[in-house]
C-alpha cells in the first residue's frame, strides 16, 4: 500500500491531468474545474514535499488579464455578433445563390463561400451554423438538395470561423504558442528570439483557409455531378437580380474584411487596433442596414473615412503637409465619422440590438477568460509538479521523431474534440506540448515554425465542430433544422467534410510552404 501511495505522489503530475480531463468529461465548467483540480494537487504536492510555487499564481493571472494582445478577443467577439445581428448572412447567400446558379450543386457551393465571408467577418461557429441553417437550409431542401450534404455543408462551412482570420481560436492560438516559443527558444540556448505574433498566424492560415473551402467546393461540385442534381435557388425573386445588387449585397462585409484583415497583414494596425476598425465598421453597417431608406448612416462615415484615408496618404507622399487644406478636411472626415458613428449606435440602441450585442459580447468574453485564468493555474502547477518534464520525455522517447511526436498530439488533440470544447483543448493541451514540439525540426529539416503548428492545430480543431457525440456546429444544427432532417443525416453528412480537413492536414504535413510562405513573403 506505502508503495503505491509512493508510485502515486511521484506521478501527481499525470494524475492531475487524468483527474481534470475525466472532470471535463462529466460536464463540469471548465473554468472551475482547471483551476479547482490544480489548487487541490497543489496542496497534495505542497504536504508531500514538492512545495509548488503557489505565490506565482497571482502574477501569471494578473499577467495573463493584462495582457494588450487580449483585447482583441473581445473586440472581435463584439464585431461578429455585431454582423451576425445585421443579418448580412441573409443578403450574402441570396446574391451567391444568384451567382452560382448555372454551377452543379451552386446551391451547396454558395453556403461555402458564403460561411468563409461570415468566418472572416465573425468568426463566431454557432452563430454562423444557426444563422445559415435557418435562412438556407430550407431552400436546399426544396431544391433537391441531399439531406446529407445540404447539412454537412452548412455544418463545415460554419466551422470556417475557426481557420480563417480574424478567428478568435487563431488570436488564443498565437498567445499560446508565442509564450511556448519563447519558452522552447530559450532552452535552445536562444535567448532574443524573433517574436511570434498573432500577424503571423493570421498570414499562415490564409492559404491553408482558402485550400479549403477549394476542397469543400470541389467536393460538393463533384458530388453534384455523381448525382446529376443541379439545384437552383429557390428563394423569391433570385432570378430577376441584377448583378448590381449581387455585388451591393457582397460590397459592404467584403471591404469591411479587407480593411481589417489588411491593415493586420500589412502591418498598418495591431489585431487590437483593426478589431477597433471592424467594431466600427460593423456598427455601421449594422446600423445603416436596420433603418432602410437612409443611407447616409453609411455614406456620411464611409466619406468621412475616405477623406481621413487621402490626407494620410497625401501627407505620407509629401504633399500638403502641414497645409490649412488638410487640416480642414482631416477636421471634417473626423467629425463626419464620430457623426455618423455616432448616429448608427443612437439607431441600434433604440431599436434594442446594443444592448443584446453587449450582454452576449460580456458572457461569452468572461466565460473566455475565466477558463483562460483556470488553465494558467492549471499550467502552472502542472509544470511545478514535473509535467513538463514528463511530456518531454514522453514525445521525445516516440519513434519517428519529428513525425510521430506531432502524429501522437493530434491524434490526442483529435480524440479530445469527441468530448471537449476547442478552448479547453488550446489552454490545456497546446501549453504543455508545444513547447516541446518546437525544438524539433520541421519535415524538411529545418526549424520547426510556429505558425505551421498553429495552422496544422487549428485545422485539427476545427474538426472538434464536426465530430459527435459532442460536435458543436451539430448541436447548432440540430437545433436549427426541421424535425423531417433525421439526427443520422446530420452526422453521416459531416463525416465526409471531417475527412476533407484531414486530408489538408495531410497537405500542409508534406507541403508545410502553404502556411509558412505567406508570412515569411510579409514579414521577412
Amino acid at each position: 500500500m506505502r508503495s503505491r501511495l509512493i508510485l502515486l505522489l511521484e506521478h501527481l503530475d499525470l494524475l492531475m491531468l487524468v483527474v481534470s480531463l475525466l472532470m471535463l468529461l462529466l460536464g463540469y465548467p471548465a473554468a472551475f474545474t482547471l483551476g479547482g483540480v490544480a489548487l487541490v494537487f497543489a496542496g497534495i504536492g505542497f504536504f508531500s514535499g514538492m512545495a509548488p510555487t503557489m505565490g506565482a499564481i497571482p502574477i501569471r493571472v494578473f499577467g495573463t488579464i493584462s495582457n494588450e494582445t487580449l483585447i482583441a478577443v473581445p473586440l472581435f467577439i463584439v464585431m461578429g455578433i455585431v454582423l451576425e445581428k445585421a443579418r448580412i448572412a441573409e443578403d450574402l447567400l441570396t446574391a451567391l445563390g444568384w451567382l452560382f446558379r448555372k454551377v452543379p450543386g451552386g446551391l451547396t457551393v454558395s453556403v461555402t463561400v458564403v460561411g468563409a465571408l461570415l468566418a472572416a467577418s465573425t468568426g463566431i461557429v454557432g452563430a454562423t451554423v444557426v444563422t445559415m441553417s435557418l435562412i438556407s437550409l430550407p431552400s436546399l431542401l426544396k431544391a433537391g438538395v441531399s439531406p446529407r450534404l445540404a447539412t454537412g455543408s452548412i455544418a463545415a462551412a460554419g466551422t470556417l470561423g475557426q481557420i480563417i482570420p480574424p478567428s478568435i481560436v487563431l488570436v488564443f492560438l498565437a498567445d499560446q504558442l508565442s509564450n511556448a516559443y519563447q519558452t522552447s527558444q530559450r532552452e535552445m540556448g536562444n535567448f532574443a528570439p524573433d517574436p511570434f505574433s498573432i500577424a503571423d498566424l493570421f498570414a499562415a492560415a490564409f492559404l491553408p483557409g482558402l485550400l479549403l473551402v477549394g476542397v469543400y467546393v470541389i467536393y460538393q461540385v463533384v458530388v453534384s455531378l455523381r448525382t446529376n442534381s443541379r439545384d437552383r435557388d429557390s428563394s423569391p425573386g433570385c432570378a430577376e437580380r441584377a448583378t448590381a445588387d449581387v455585388w451591393l449585397a457582397m460590397g459592404p462585409p467584403l471591404a469591411l474584411i479587407l480593411c481589417v484583415l489588411g491593415a493586420i497583414l500589412g502591418g498598418v494596425a495591431t489585431p487590437t487596433e483593426a478589431a477597433s476598425l471592424g467594431v466600427a465598421g460593423a456598427l455601421v453597417l449594422a446600423g445603416s442596414r436596420e433603418v432602410s431608406g437612409r443611407r447616409w448612416l453609411l455614406l456620411v462615415p464611409l466619406s468621412g473615412a475616405l477623406a481621413l484615408i487621402l490626407v494620410q496618404s497625401a501627407e505620407a507622399f509629401g504633399v500638403g503637409t502641414g497645409s490649412v487644406f488638410t487640416f480642414v478636411v482631416s477636421v471634417i472626415g473626423t467629425l463626419a465619422v464620430a457623426g455618423g458613428l455616432l448616429a448608427n449606435i443612437v439607431v441600434l440602441f433604440r431599436s434594442g440590438i446594443l444592448q443584446d450585442v453587449l450582454q452576449s459580447a460580456v458572457e461569452f468574453t468572461a466565460m473566455v477568460f475565466a477558463i483562460m485564468i483556470g488553465a494558467t493555474i492549471f499550467s502552472l502547477i502542472f509544470r511545478d509538479l514535473g509535467g513538463d518534464e514528463t511530456v518531454s520525455a514522453l514525445l521525445q522517447d516516440l519513434p519517428g521523431g519529428t513525425l510521430g511526436a506531432v502524429l501522437i498530439v493530434m491524434a490526442v488533440m483529435f480524440a479530445l474534440g469527441f468530448f471537449l470544447d476547442f478552448l479547453e483543448i488550446v489552454f490545456v493541451v497546446v501549453p504543455l506540448v508545444a513547447p516541446i514540439l518546437l525544438q524539433l525540426p520541421m519535415p524538411d529539416g529545418s526549424p520547426m515554425s510556429p505558425a505551421w503548428l498553429g495552422v496544422m492545430m487549428a485545422v485539427n480543431l476545427q474538426t472538434s465542430f464536426l465530430t459527435p457525440p459532442f460536435g458543436f456546429a451539430l448541436f447548432y444544427l440540430r437545433g436549427a433544422a426541421p424535425k423531417e432532417v433525421a439526427t443520422a443525416d446530420i452526422y453521416l453528412g459531416a463525416a465526409p467534410f471531417v475527412g476533407l480537413q484531414l486530408l489538408v492536414l495531410i497537405c500542409l504535413w508534406f507541403f508545410p510552404d502553404i502556411a509558412t510562405w505567406l508570412p515569411r513573403y510579409l514579414f521577412s
